[in-house]
């Protein structure tokens, strides 16, 4: 089941400063982002063994995010918030607002047999 963290944040007149450290549950091997997007939804998939945690560094956009038992639905519009996203998690980002920058840090290399892209009955 995907998880939203808080991360650690310090903020005074000169802005902000958010850390990531002792908090995404893996070691990171892989890291992308997603920006420029139109209308269109991104994802549309669950892993089969990557964990992923995602964070929507400018912007905004939402989430959806099947278990296969719950179904969830998560607004990312803070780079001090982390969405956390489990292997059987089957998920897709969509309304992506204009110049919205959605970093995703992977515990795996990309690996094309680790997608299961059919949805959950």
């Amino acid at each position: 089941m995907a998880e939203l963290i808080n991360l650690k944040t310090f903020a005074d007149t000169r802005g902000n400063l958010t850390v990531i450290e002792r908090v995404i549950p893996f070691a990171i091997k892989r890291i992308f982002y997603i920006y420029g997007v139109d209308d269109s939804v991104r994802g549309g998939h669950r892993h089969k063994t990557t964990i992923q945690a995602a964070i929507c560094l400018k912007g905004s956009c939402k989430i959806l995010n099947n278990t296969g038992k719950e179904q969830q639905e998560f607004t990312l519009n803070s780079a001090s918030q982390c969405l956390l996203l489990e292997p059987g998690d089957w998920h897709q980002m969509q309304d992506f607002e204009n110049e919205t920058i959605l970093m995703i840090l992977a515990s795996e290399h990309f690996d094309p047999d680790d997608y299961i892209y059919d949805p959950y009955p």
